[in-house]
């Protein structure tokens, strides 16, 4: 049996991919020590499943097609610039995601609970909605960059409609991933 590194993710628009290069642009300096993520690799991480067998991403599938059959389309803002765990101990660079809806949290709660059913271990803490920007190549990104990171806590990216769910693999090389949709799933396509 072969085993594909899977993740369940919100795809973004053309516009709101574009407001974050853009604010990556704004926040990258060359030996800043935070690995960026490409433009094209900009996604909202619903839940990373890790290693599946190949035999079971339809499992995975239906289950995201019966808890997407559940939910309308709804929409998310995403604004602003942030740190993970926290401002002054980022390992992670990202923007921030409102959910005035609560649709994203029942969707995420809903697949946590579903896919335990077919073995993947729930999440530990509870979902903080974010879109990673970049990661701190070392234990936490340094000062100057975070200080950038601060400057843009206001900062707008947009709003989007939420329409489809993707499963999607990555493949990891020298370069980074490379992701390939598996599935595409639309919200409320009962």
């Amino acid at each position: 049996m072969n085993s594909i590194r899977s993740f369940i993710a919100i795809p973004l628009t053309g516009e709101i991919a574009k407001s974050a290069a853009k604010m990556v642009h704004r926040l990258k300096e060359p030996g800043d020590g935070i690995k960026w993520v490409p433009t094209d690799n900009l996604h909202l991480t619903l839940k990373f499943l890790g290693d599946v067998h190949n035999t079971e991403v339809p499992k995975v599938c239906e289950v995201v097609q019966r808890v997407c059959n559940t939910l309308d389309p709804f929409e998310l803002n995403f604004h602003g610039a942030g740190g993970l765990p926290s401002l002054d101990r980022a390992r992670v660079v990202h923007a921030g995601v409102t959910d005035e809806t609560g649709s994203l949290t029942t969707l995420v709660s809903q697949l946590e609970i579903q896919l335990a059913d077919l073995g993947f271990k729930p999440e530990a803490r509870d979902y903080r909605p974010h879109l990673t920007l970049g990661r701190a190549k070392a234990r936490r990104a340094n000062a100057d960059v975070m200080s950038r990171v601060a400057a843009e806590a206001k900062t707008s990216l947009g709003a989007m409609v939420v329409d489809e769910v993707q499963i999607v693999a990555s493949f990891l090389d020298n370069h980074g991933p490379t992701y390939q949709i598996m599935n595409s799933i639309e919200l409320g396509s009962t």
